[in-house]
């Protein structure tokens, strides 16, 4: 095999598709990228079984042929080469020939031929959307994932797909949060859990484009997300997902309006004074047209009055800042509404429209202490 490419275009390949190289695995040929030349385009690929990428680049094919070679050595010259035209040569014994200007540099790869290609799903049907829609949608609610393996499903998030409306769900167990967004076209019902690591690496690979489209493909047990020169193809999470309607609840005691830049900085201000680990609540004590944030930890105390406009019942609540500063820094609304019914229930943060829900469990506190 002989291909010669640019730097940045292979660089760019490159940092596409690691993001689905292993950080270990017992099969070492997963630790590599696949270069294949073989046809008449190159594509770079890498695949940990799980989570498969691959990634047209150009370049010219002066001899077809195929190399698997070590991800992260092969990632860290390219890195270090010259801006400039990059040859890549390998012969029958894998022996791999890197020379960019006056660099030349020898390694071994492995035989292309004992790699694990992506499975092979069926383009049936495809859901289409802008690439800016969906890093959107993965933007405000993947902060609300489970970040350990305890339950399989709160790991991921759920797409469900009716007629021309998308909901996308994540929770995990303390919070959910959901967006609903109007697509296009029209579709057949569909349900599936897509692992949150699958979709946090298309985010950071998704350029974003609100003019070009990625198109997704759902099959029984994969999602497949194709967008320019790139396919990302994901295992799906198996199981049924949550009764989520079950949860929520338009029934309130106290409904409150906010401007979203004043709560969010004073939530902000509030977890100077929490060192990591302390689990002190932020207390809201909502009263007419008045909340009070406090805040009482080992560090110090805040006292801070927002004006607000209030309908129904004086309430105090608390809850754990963090949550609440992750829901208000995805909401692009320069105001907010919180629905409450008592200090042990949810607290919900939604738009009129149904775009987004947010859902926060407070936290108990000792009233006396704040």
């Amino acid at each position: 095999m002989k291909l010669i490419c640019s730097k940045t275009n292979l660089m760019h390949g490159v940092n596409v598709v690691s993001k689905a190289v292993p950080t270990r695995t017992t099969m070492a040929i997963l630790e590599c990228i696949l270069i294949d030349a073989s046809a008449n385009e190159i594509k770079l690929t890498a695949n940990d079984m799980e989570l498969g990428i691959e990634t047209k680049i150009e370049g010219e094919i002066a001899e077809r042929g195929i190399i698997a070679l070590d991800a992260k050595i092969f990632s860290d010259i390219v890195r270090k080469l010259p801006e400039s035209d990059v040859t890549i040569e390998s012969d029958a014994s894998f022996k791999t020939k890197i020379t960019c200007e006056k660099v030349e540099i020898n390694i071994i790869g492995k035989s292309g031929d004992d790699f694990s290609y992506l499975p092979y799903i069926e383009r049936s049907e495809a859901i289409t959307m802008s690439q800016f829609t969906l890093k959107e949608l993965i933007r405000q609610t993947i902060f609300s994932i489970a970040d350990n393996d305890n339950n399989k499903l709160m790991t991921g998030e759920l797409f469900e797909l009716e007629e021309n409306h998308l909901r996308v769900v994540s929770l995990d167990g303390h919070r959910i949060s959901i967006r609903n967004i109007e697509l296009k076209d029209r579709y057949e019902y569909k349900k599936v859990v897509v692992p949150g690591k699958t979709l946090q690496e298309i985010s950071k690979i998704l350029p974003g484009s609100a003019e070009e489209n990625v198109y997704m493909f759902l099959t029984d047990n994969h999602i497949l997300f194709e967008f320019d020169n790139t396919m990302v193809v994901s295992r799906l999470i198996e199981g049924e997902y949550f009764k989520i309607d079950q949860m929520l609840s338009s029934d309130y005691e106290t409904k409150v309006n906010i401007n979203k830049r004043e709560l969010l900085d004073s939530i902000d201000r509030a977890t100077l004074l929490i060192k990591e680990g302390d689990k002190k609540p932020i207390i809201m004590n909502i009263t007419d047209e008045n909340m009070e944030m406090r805040i009482n930890s080992f560090v110090g105390s805040m006292n801070e009055n927002i004006e607000i406009q209030k309908e129904g019942k004086d309430i105090m609540i608390g809850f754990n800042p963090k949550f609440f500063i992750d829901a208000l820094r995805v909401i692009d609304e320069e105001e907010v509404t919180l629905y409450m019914v008592n200090p042990k229930a949810p607290c919900f943060i939604r738009d009129d429209e149904g775009k987004f829900i947010y859902l926060i469990l407070p936290v108990n506190f000792n009233a006396a202490s704040v």
